[in-house]
């Protein structure tokens, strides 16, 4: 979109310029771990707190660490794989980027 385009946002009811309103909705889109530290596709991270997995008797230790994770579309949740565990997702409020 150009810098001349302006975009109606419902929520202010003002007419408003769309660089501004994609500028906010990549900054909402951010995905952060518990120490405020923005996460990415690929990055490694570590378990800051014991988690039992459910739907399995394994328990993940805190330190444990996770490598290449993946982002959802939910900024709360990552996608990432253990060694005993296939398709694990966890809330980025338990792991902190390494």
């Amino acid at each position: 979109m150009a810098d001349d385009d302006y975009v109606y946002d419902e929520a202010t009811g003002e007419w408003r310029p769309a660089s501004e309103i994609a500028a906010e909705a990549a900054k909402a889109a951010e995905v952060r771990d518990a120490a405020g530290n923005v996460l990415a596709d690929g990055d490694s991270v570590t378990l800051i707190k014991d988690l039992k997995v459910k739907g399995t008797s394994t328990t993940l230790k805190q330190g444990t660490v996770i490598k290449s994770i993946r982002l959802t579309g939910d900024p709360e949740e990552i996608d990432c794989r253990h060694d005993s565990i296939k398709g694990l997702v966890l809330r980025t409020e338990f792991v902190r980027k390494r």
